[in-house]
């Protein structure tokens, strides 16, 4: 009867430590997936902002010829008139970027739910999205108003 009670709690025991680990476990992968979002947010945001001073450096070239333009001859503004309106939207696209990457910044916040893994995962998850669009949104721009003023 002893053998057979000592047995019970020698299983009992193994089961609860059984337990303790896979909660372990998975708390340490919901910490890992935080991690790997947390890094991947950071690596679109590092993307976007090695761009910022290229875009506000074009903005500027953009906005100057754009005046340059404005204080041509009538028939010179006129013949220029399809490379201004492409300046004038590759500026607009700059200016959006621009907007689009501070506001990000200022939206994000980089200890959301710190302490509740499901929701960090969940706000991070979210936060990737939209600095993944406002990334493709810079790079996008940069390109256009690269090869727009290059010509």
């Amino acid at each position: 009867m002893k053998k057979l009670i000592l047995f019970a709690a020698v299983c009992l025991l193994f089961a609860c430590n059984s337990k303790k680990e896979e909660g372990k476990a998975a708390a340490t992968d919901q910490k890992t997936m935080a991690d790997s979002l947390m890094e991947q947010v950071m690596d679109g945001h590092d993307a976007g902002m090695s761009k910022y001073g290229k875009m506000q450096g074009y903005k500027k070239q953009i906005d100057f010829l754009l005046d340059s333009i404005s204080k041509l001859p009538a028939k010179a503004r006129e013949a220029s008139a399809p490379y201004q309106e492409k300046l004038q939207a590759a500026g607009q696209q700059l200016a959006t970027a621009l907007a689009q990457m501070d506001k990000w910044m200022e939206e994000f916040n980089m200890d959301s739910a710190a302490t509740d893994l499901q929701k960090r995962i969940q706000y991070l998850s979210e936060e990737k999205d939209k600095v993944g669009k406002v990334k493709s949104l810079i790079l996008e721009s940069v390109g256009k108003a690269d090869s727009l003023l290059r010509k």
